[in-house]
């Protein structure tokens, strides 16, 4: 098994975070000996959803964004959700840290709506890329070859589909992260 001991990853997520985008890869890197680390826009608790309708699990969140840099962590997760994604890419506190951790070359791992916020950032241009079907035309708009595959490793980014691609998607992340 590959080993993230000694590495900490940072998970950027709001209320409507998409379950099991979120609680798969935080157990994948937990697993591996990694440090998962909540970030949001604010100290408290968010709620995340089963799909976009059921409301779900509550999470403590570690960090608040403002309060955190890149250099702090070794790679970066941004889970789904349509109202995670919608909320996080109009923040200008997670589009910075996106930006930092793509400036340093660490990795990016997107799932489902979240390559939104990697548009939003300003990252796509010339990659290839997946994600939630819906997102595919923003991403093509943007710059963005789109394939649908279940994990794509571009560079440091890696994207995936929807929660149905987890598996290949913690992976992928993992990998990415341990090397």
């Amino acid at each position: 098994m590959t080993s993230l001991n000694g590495k900490k990853i940072a998970f950027i997520a709001t209320n409507g975070v998409e379950e099991p985008e979120l609680t798969e890869p935080w157990a994948a890197v937990r697993q591996s000996g990694g440090t998962p680390v909540l970030l949001s826009t604010e100290k408290g608790q968010i709620t995340a959803m089963q799909g976009d309708w059921e409301h779900s699990g509550k999470y403590d969140v570690d960090e608040a964004l403002e309060t955190v840099e890149a250099a702090d962590f070794d790679a970066l997760v941004l889970p789904g959700g349509t109202l995670n994604a919608d909320t996080m890419r109009l923040d200008q506190e997670a589009l910075r840290l996106v930006k930092e951790f793509d400036a340093a070359q660490k990795p990016v791992a997107a799932i489902c709506h979240a390559p939104w916020i990697l548009i939003e950032a300003g990252l796509v241009n010339g990659r290839t890329m997946t994600s939630y079907t819906s997102v595919a035309t923003d991403l093509r708009n943007a710059g963005a070859e789109w394939v649908d595959r279940e994990v794509v490793v571009d560079g440091n980014l890696v994207t995936s589909r929807n929660p149905g691609d987890l598996e290949a998607f913690n992976r992928e992340l993992v990998r990415l992260t341990a090397d």
